[in-house]
């Protein structure tokens, strides 16, 4: 269940994470994920392209993944946050879309995991970020994991 102290700092502080996200995706842009993709002592990140589902504006997110073989998961925890994030949104309504791994740039299809493929990869993402066991503790929502199928 939500711990309401946290949620209220996870508010307070949505606006720096929210600038930290965007320096760090411009970042890992101009270096071409030299800088970004592997930061020393955390997992490895991507940058997710998505359009807004209803302003249509292009954004890009840095968000953990896992590869589950020619697949790559994400996990749509916005820290425990009773609503889903943002990106998740806008995935749900363009799931066509484009991520940068590294210096990699792949065409891509989103969708939802399965029951079954959740129940398989949510190990998986905890033990790449101990943190998302915390988050789904916190929240009374099931935090949803996003597959990325090559196009």
């Amino acid at each position: 269940m939500a711990d309401s102290r946290y949620l209220g700092a996870v508010e307070r502080l949505w606006p720096v994470l929210t600038r930290l996200m965007g320096a760090h995706a411009r970042v890992y842009r101009a270096s071409h994920g030299i800088v970004g993709h592997r930061v020393p002592g955390l997992p490895p990140m991507l940058l997710l392209e998505h359009v807004g589902a209803k302003s249509a504006t292009k954004r890009t997110t840095p968000l953990v993944y896992i590869e589950d073989g020619d697949d790559l998961v994400i996990v749509a925890s916005k820290g425990g946050h009773p609503r889903h994030p943002a990106w998740f949104h806008n995935l749900r309504a363009h799931p066509d879309t484009s991520i940068q791994v590294g210096a990699t740039r792949r065409s891509v299809h989103a969708r939802v995991a399965s029951p079954a493929e959740r129940k398989r990869l949510w190990p998986r993402v905890v033990d790449v970020y101990g943190g998302y066991r915390g988050y789904q503790e916190r929240t009374k929502r099931e935090i949803p994991l996003v597959i990325l199928e090559p196009r």
